[in-house]
C-alpha cells in the first residue's frame, strides 16, 4: 500500500476536509485496501466522511 498515493487521491476528491463515503469506498477498491485501513488514514489526516451509505465509518 502506497499511503502517500492514497492520501493524494483522498485530498483530490475531498472538499473542506470532508469526503463522501462512496468516494472513500471507490478509493479503497482502486488501491485494494479495506475500508478499515482507509478509515485509519482518514482519521490520521483529520478528514471526515459524509453521507455514509452503509454505516461502515461511524
Amino acid at each position: 500500500m502506497d499511503k502517500e498515493k492514497i492520501i493524494k487521491k483522498i485530498k483530490a476528491r475531498a472538499r473542506n476536509n470532508r469526503i463522501p463515503c462512496k468516494k472513500v469506498l471507490q478509493i479503497a477498491a482502486e488501491e485494494n485496501i479495506t475500508p478499515k485501513a482507509i478509515g485509519k488514514i482518514l482519521n490520521e489526516n483529520s478528514i471526515k466522511i459524509v453521507t455514509c451509505q452503509l454505516g461502515c465509518f461511524q
